[in-house]
């Protein structure tokens, strides 16, 4: 499922009444609407009316519940938001988590008969820590773990820290010494390599496909190469299949983040 489609989905559920809302679970059961519990008396049949539900028995559901109910009001709507999805009004903020893990749960391809939504790059981003999650292989992993500890704290710390490094430093330096170097570190690591086939962009264009391949070879022996301008930025994209795995990791070492003068850093990714 895309996530136009998955959005779609969970905004058919809410926008057909702003009073359909999932209502809190009741002893960590299954969650129903507060529109299924008016609609189903004791003679209807409560699965025509659990059409916005989610087993909190479920191991995954619960597990993504519990990292929901770590977010504040503010941060539950943000991310809904992002998705462009906007909360009725008349729901409680018991009633906008749940909202936000059904969501998750479909963007994940975790529903039932659904499937993962194929992460889309932004041509433009709105901020430095958006472009490193996107961009930092590292810093996203490293970003989530901090984000399922539930340390709401840590986590502005580091979004903080990425963004004006340098104020966030002199605010939170000596408290949050330790977390400010891990941040760095997953911020400065190099992409992992599994593969010698790397894709990449960022040379200037008016470089040329022919310097751009011999750019490469200088670091070892290739096997393909492709390359063609990008549509959006005057910048070369491509992929090139190096002979050994350790000749793509020297690559990715050498020109990974390094600024080619277009305003823009090379990145080379592993496939």
């Amino acid at each position: 499922m895309t996530r136009a489609a998955a959005v779609l989905a969970l905004a058919s559920l809410v926008g057909s009444a702003s009073a359909f809302a999932p209502s809190k679970p009741a002893a960590f059961g299954v969650v129903t609407s507060t529109c299924a519990q008016r609609a189903c008396g004791p003679n209807r049949s409560a699965s025509s009316a659990l059409r916005m539900s989610l087993d909190y028995n479920d191991p995954a559901v619960a597990e993504e519940f519990t990292n929901v109910q770590t977010l504040s009001y503010e941060e539950v709507q943000e991310e809904l938001l992002q998705s462009g999805v906007t909360a009725p009004p008349t729901m409680t903020e018991m009633d906008i988590k749940l909202m936000l893990v059904e969501l998750r749960m479909r963007l994940t391809g975790r529903m039932p008969g659904s499937t993962a939504a194929k992460k889309e790059k932004p041509a433009t981003f709105s901020s430095k820590f958006e472009e490193a999650l996107w961009t930092k292989p590292a810093f996203e992993e490293f970003f989530n773990a901090v984000k399922k500890d539930g340390d709401h704290n840590k986590v502005n710390v580091v979004k903080e820290y990425v963004n004006t490094p340098d104020i966030a430093t002199q605010r939170y330096g000596k408290d949050y010494k330790r977390l400010l170097r891990d941040a760095e570190t997953a911020l400065t690591a190099p992409p992992p390599v599994k593969t010698p086939t790397i894709t990449f962009s960022g040379f200037p264009a008016n470089m040329g496909e022919a310097a751009c391949k011999m750019t490469l070879e200088a670091v070892g022996p290739i096997v393909e190469f492709e390359c063609s301008e990008s549509e959006d930025f005057p910048i070369l994209v491509g992929k090139v299949t190096f002979e050994d795995l350790d000749t793509a990791k020297k690559a990715v070492e050498q020109y990974n983040g390094m600024d080619m003068g277009m305003g823009q850093e090379l990145e080379m990714v592993s496939v």
